[in-house]
């Protein structure tokens, strides 16, 4: 997959990657309003072009609170994240190039207020999704909130994925509407205490996914590959 090339939709405004892009946008924004006074961490794992985070962050009041990492594979991303960074004047935005399924590239920003798993959870086989949600509890700071992606094809697994986010602490915060050509959601870690026990700080080594792909996971099932994260 030519990731960079799969970025071109989102210049199309009326493509379904860029309507989801803005209710990604729209789930960042309200996380950076309704967070408490103070420094902000935010992660973002694989995080493309950080189109999401990036553009939110150029125009929000809360610019200079946040300090995040965005990680990401491919290097020609990264290098377009870097420079939109540095056009915006986002000092604080640090752009990591590396394998973004392993926890290393967490370390020291972990817990964060904020954490993007977008364009992960509709490229990797159901059992490393829960895998990933269990990490969230270690990522994600106790009143911080997580944004997600999953697309809808069947077999549908948003309604599993908010099941495994609710059976770890997290509340839905919001959800788009089955039709929607996509699927984003926002779950607050808000039962943390529940976790006490498993909420060590976040272990070095660890692979949180295995990156399959989205046309080769759809290949598998159906024999008809096709392309989308």
């Amino acid at each position: 997959m030519d990731w960079q090339a799969w970025h071109d939709a989102y210049d199309d405004p009326d493509s379904w990657l860029t309507r989801r892009l803005r209710a990604v946008q729209d789930r960042i924004r309200d996380a950076l309003d309704t967070a408490p006074p103070g420094p902000l961490r935010v992660i973002s794992v694989c995080a493309g072009q950080g189109r999401d985070l990036i553009d939110v962050l150029a125009g929000h009041p809360r610019r200079d609170d946040v300090r995040a990492r965005l990680v990401e594979l491919d290097p020609g991303n990264t290098a377009l994240a870097r420079e939109s960074a540095r056009r915006a004047g986002l000092t604080r935005v640090e752009v990591v190039t590396g394998d973004a399924s392993l926890t290393d590239h967490c370390l020291g920003l972990a817990p964060a207020d904020l954490v993007l798993v977008c364009g992960v959870f509709g490229n990797v086989v159901d059992a490393d999704i829960e895998r990933t949600i269990d990490t969230c509890t270690r990522l994600c700071a106790p009143g911080g909130t997580v944004v997600w992606t999953r697309n809808r094809a069947a077999p549908d697994r948003v309604p599993l994925v908010c099941d495994w986010f609710e059976e770890r602490g997290f509340e839905l915060l919001w959800l788009s509407e089955p039709d929607a050509g996509y699927g984003v959601g926002a779950h607050r870690f808000v039962d943390a205490h529940r976790f006490a026990g498993e909420r060590s700080e976040l272990v070095p080594g660890q692979r949180m996914f295995d990156f399959v792909g989205y046309d080769v996971l759809k290949a598998a099932r159906t024999g008809d590959p096709a392309s989308g994260r």
